[in-house]
Parts: C-alpha cells; structure tokens; sequence
C-alpha cells in the first residue's frame, strides 16, 4: 500500500500532459489510420515511461528495458535507424525516375527548406547542432532526422523524431492546402502522359552501386543511411535473393519500426518533453515541411520555363521524402482536378528521388556542422 501511495504521490502535471499526448497519438494511429505502426508504439511508450517509479526506464541501479533498447539500438550504434534503410529500399522501384532522369532535380530541390529552417532555428536561438537537426524535421523523414539528431548530440532528440512523423502522418491534410495556394487550377490539371523508357536489368542492378560510390565520394557522412537503403534495393533488383527482399520489405522492416518506434519514448520523458522548446521545434518543423513543398513545387514551375513538355508542379511537392505517401496524394490531387491525369508515376519518380536526396543532405549536414 505505502508502495501505491508512493507512486501516486509522485505524478506531476507534466506525466498527465504525456498521458494525454500518448493517448492522442494512438487516437490518430487507430481511429484516423496515420502512420499507426510508428505513432501506436510511440504514443504507448510515451505512457510507459511517464509512469513514476516503472521498470521501464533506468532506476539509477537496474536498466529498464526501453533505456536498454534505445542506449544499444539508438545511441550507441544508430542500428535501427540505418537498419530500416535496408526494407525501405527494398520496397522501392527506381523504375519510374531512371525512366526521367530530370524527377532528381526535382528531389533535391525540395530539401531546401531544410536549409531555409536551420537559419531559423539557428537566429532564434538554438544550438547550431540542434538547430540543424530541427532543419532535418523538413525532409520528412525518420530515420533520417533520428540519425542526424544522434550524430550531432541534439537535446532535442525525443520532441524531433515526434514532430518527423506526426508531420509524416499528416502530408495527406499538409500538402494539399500547400499546394493550392501556389499553383492555378491550370497548372494542376497539366496532363502528363508516362510513357516509360524501358530501363534494363543491367542499369537496375549497377543504379544502386553507383549511387553508393557518388554519395560516399561528396557526402561520406551519409554512406550509412544511403548505402543500406541502396543496399536495400539491390537485393530488390539482383534477381537472385527474392526470399531476402520480401523479408527485408516485410519482416525487418516492420519489426525494425516497431522496436524504433517505443524505443523512442525513452525520449519522451515529461521532465525533457513538455517544455516551450518543443512548441518552438513543432512550430518549426512545419515551417520546414512547408517549405520543402513549395521549393519543390516551384522549382517545377522553374523547370516548366524551359521544357517543352511541360511538369504538372504538383509533383514537384513529392519530392519529399515520405515514400510513398507523398506520390499517392498528388495523383488523388491529379485525379480531382481531372479524373483522367494520372500522375502517380511520375510523382513515384519525384519521391524516391526524395528519398535519396534526404539521405545525402543529412549525411551533408552532419559533415558541416561536425567539421
């Protein structure tokens, strides 16, 4: 009894507000379907490890098993992070961008808002490494912006790798509205016929070993994210190991995400959640995510200035890196505009072009700060 009077006695404000934020992300994750196998685990481990007196978390003599989780899978070694890479790039088909080459522009012009909030971040206040692990937040992308804020000692790590995927979670409500006030009614009904060049095995296989080669020769900070993701889609396309790439798609990848996600809440503790800063990282998150769709969308419109077949800029709002939600939302968009411009192939292209970009742009990022 004097145990239960004992824990009862210490829970403060601040353990009730991470109940509530806990339950509201298994709400969303249960009742609205957004991203339920990372927002379900974080929002239980948000509860789990707000519990006073649980075994969850250190004691100060005995390791709770989610500290343990996240001082061997997160902190010492980055392993799930980089480890998801493998099943995400097993799940891609570059098919669709190597068909277009141009959709890369398109990938790398959408991480530009992740500039543009680092200077934010940097002016109001912030640390230069947490400020550049808030700018990462805009590439919509996890594991990316868990790595960066690890390699860089962000204070921040917990609120950052939640506002990632809560904005990851909402781009279907997100970049809708984005991109309607920045293009016309005409722009987004540009029809865009795909007729795909036949892209060989040859080039499928040899595409992700290039990549590594090129990504490690000008970003070497980031060969651990882009080199597994590569890594990933080689067993994809090499033919010969189907069994190992549907477990890597599968199997790993479901498994690694959801050990990450309630090995994050060893981050959530209320002392280090509920603060201004966190609102602040919300606030600029968004920012970021904003101003990574409009970069791309617009850097679509720039391109259209000197194509003749011209981009539906729409697409270029895909050049995120939230594969594949990303691509499905604009070519619903497409569909609603004109029901018959399909468009999800080339915002395909666009958003594993994203995929690769973040990686790189993370590794950049680490490398300047760290120099």
């Amino acid at each position: 009894m004097d145990f239960l009077i004992e824990s009862i006695s210490q829970v403060t404000w601040q353990n009730v507000v991470m109940w509530l934020i806990g339950g509201i992300l298994i709400f969303l994750a249960i009742k609205k379907d957004m991203e339920p196998a990372l927002l379900l685990p974080i929002g239980f481990g948000a509860i789990l490890v707000n519990i006073p007196l649980s075994n969850v978390v250190d004691d100060g003599s005995t390791a709770g098993i989610i500290d343990w989780l996240f001082d061997v899978g997160i902190e010492a070694s980055e392993a799930m992070p980089i480890l998801l890479f493998i099943g995400i790039g097993a799940m891609i088909d570059f098919g669709p961008l190597l068909s277009n080459p141009k959709l890369f522009l398109l990938g790398g012009a959408a991480q530009f808002g992740i500039f543009l909030t680092v200077l934010l971040a940097a002016m109001i206040g912030f640390d230069i490494s947490d400020a550049a692990s808030i700018g990462i937040i805009g590439a919509a992308d996890g594991p990316t912006s868990i790595l960066v804020a690890m390699k860089l000692g962000s204070q921040f790590l917990g609120p950052i790798t939640v506002v990632a995927y809560s904005y990851m979670a909402l781009v279907p409500i997100i970049q809708p509205a984005v991109v309607k006030c920045i293009t016309t009614k005409k722009e987004r009904r540009i029809r865009m016929d795909y007729n795909p060049v036949s892209v060989s095995r040859t080039t499928k296989i040899l595409f992700p070993i290039v990549v590594t080669l090129i990504a490690g020769l000008i970003a070497p900070k980031s060969l651990a994210l882009v080199g597994f993701l590569m890594f990933g889609n080689l067993l994809r396309e090499c033919g010969v190991l189907r069994l190992l790439s549907e477990t890597a798609q599968n199997i790993l990848a479901n498994l690694i995400t959801l050990l990450l996600g309630i090995t994050i809440a060893a981050q959530m503790k209320a002392e280090n959640f509920v603060t201004v800063e966190t609102l602040i990282i919300m606030c600029l998150g968004l920012l970021a995510f904003v101003f990574d769709t409009v970069a791309g969308v617009m850097f679509a419109k720039f391109m259209n200035l000197f194509s003749k077949k011209k981009l539906n800029p729409m697409i270029g709002a895909a050049g995120i890196s939230a594969f594949p939600m990303s691509a499905r939302v604009i070519q619903k968009m497409g569909l609603k505009e004109d029901p018959s411009n399909h468009l999800l192939m080339h915002a395909i292209g666009a958003n594993v072009s994203g995929q690769i970009a973040s990686a790189i742009v993370g590794g950049l990022i680490i490398g300047l700060v760290l120099a």
